[in-house]
């Protein structure tokens, strides 16, 4: 029989200094009082609460300790409200052995029902958020205030996809936790805390945002919702981004800065256009290419140097000589506002796709960002094998040849 709750009752429990008590490492020069309760029940006839306290603990019986966690975490969860740090951390102690050897499924109750308790017993809310079953974890790491910034970024470093997952659903995520789950998380993870709008990012997460944006329609669309996302970085995902994407991205963009939008889109996509139709005179180029061959000095790491420093005859012309294409077939090429076709002659030549980004960067006006697509054209040009791209450029050569030959 349960005592009545105007039956107030103060619950002193003391601990033996003896090596084979359960809590005898609490034991110091004198008894410890380890819990005082005001309004406690405590069960009418029985031995105290330490008693059985003490007997799970030994007993090493699933059964004891679980029946014990559970009247533990009750006792504490009554009271809660009521107590200091100290008496919450005798709590802690006690909770954090009870645990030990306790199934998943039980842990993930005592979790789910600790995970919104401000003051909860942080060393158990730390061994829970770290438990190795997502079941455990997950109450803890989306609910629980008891976890530092520091605790988050260290289990998001060293725990599973799923515990990013569950971190990225906090109400609040601070800018050293978005950094790792940008930097491990899956794609899955990604897009949970792209669209949470309590999460943090610094310029360096935005920045990470953008680049995965590249080839995400949806990630896109989550990232320019943001109303944290700075205006300049939503110029630059609204350039990069697909057709479909940016007229959604638009419609949702406040009507004060629509108009700006456009006013870049279309200034971005004028300057692109005038950057192709630049007259460009490759006599010289010719010359100067030439007889870095003729001295054995052409090779990738030339062109690549070309292409960096936004040499765009020079790039042309080494190009097709590394290609041994005719350079009627280059500048085409280099002028289409497609870039997939540039992957062919860069494939024959060997170049690494470091050199291959920089090629395509010589296209646009200095300091644009990469046109929408670019890291679909990596994986395409990764795929790509040479013999077929030997064969396609054969091809293209033949036909050029016919066409000037009519």
């Amino acid at each position: 029989m349960w005592l009545s709750a105007s039956r107030r009752t103060s619950v002193i429990l003391k601990l033996p200094e003896c090596p084979a008590a359960g809590f005898s490492r609490y034991a110091k020069d004198h008894h410890l009082r380890l819990f005082q309760f005001v309004g406690t029940a405590m069960p009418e006839g029985e031995g105290s609460l330490f008693d059985d306290l003490d007997a799970a603990l030994q007993s090493g019986s699933s059964e004891k300790r679980v029946a014990m966690l559970r009247q533990v975490t009750d006792l504490f969860l009554s009271e809660a409200d009521r107590l200091n740090e100290e008496q919450i951390s005798v709590f802690d102690s006690v909770l954090v052995q009870l645990i030990e050897r306790i199934e998943a499924r039980t842990l993930a109750k005592i979790s789910e029902r600790l995970a919104p308790i401000a003051n909860a017993p942080i060393d158990l809310t730390r061994n829970l958020a770290r438990h190795s079953e997502i079941g455990v974890a997950r109450p803890i790491l989306t609910n629980s205030s008891r976890l530092t910034t520091a605790e988050l970024v260290e289990i998001a470093k060293t725990r599973s996809q799923d515990h990013l997952l569950a971190i990225s659903e906090r109400a609040q995520i601070e800018t050293a936790v978005t950094d790792v789950l940008l930097d491990r998380g899956s794609q899955a993870v990604v897009h949970s805390v792209a669209g949470n709008a309590g999460a943090k990012f610094s310029e360096n997460g935005f920045a990470a945002l953008l680049k995965a944006a590249e080839t995400d329609g949806k990630l896109a669309e989550k990232t320019g919702s943001r109303l944290d996302l700075p205006l300049d970085l939503l110029r630059q995902l609204l350039l990069r981004a697909t057709e479909a994407v940016r007229s959604r991205l638009l419609s949702r963009t406040p009507p004060e800065f629509q108009e700006e939008m456009r006013r870049a889109l279309s200034a971005a996509a004028e300057a692109v256009d005038q950057e192709a139709s630049k007259p460009r005179d490759f006599q010289a180029a010719k010359v100067f290419v030439e007889l870095l061959r003729q001295k054995s000095e052409l090779d990738e790491n030339t062109l690549f140097e070309f292409a960096r420093a936004r040499k765009y005859e020079e790039t042309t012309v080494a190009l097709s000589l590394l290609s041994s294409a005719s350079l009627e077939i280059i500048k085409p090429l280099m002028k289409s506002p497609r870039d997939d076709g540039l992957l062919i002659p860069c494939k024959v030549a060997d170049c690494k796709w470091e050199t291959v980004s920089a090629i395509l960067a010589t296209k646009l006006p200095p300091g644009s960002a990469p046109k929408a697509g670019h890291e679909r054209l990596k994986i395409d040009f990764d795929k790509l094998s040479k013999p077929n791209a030997q064969r396609l450029l054969r091809f293209w050569q033949v036909r050029e040849v016919s066409v000037r030959s009519a």
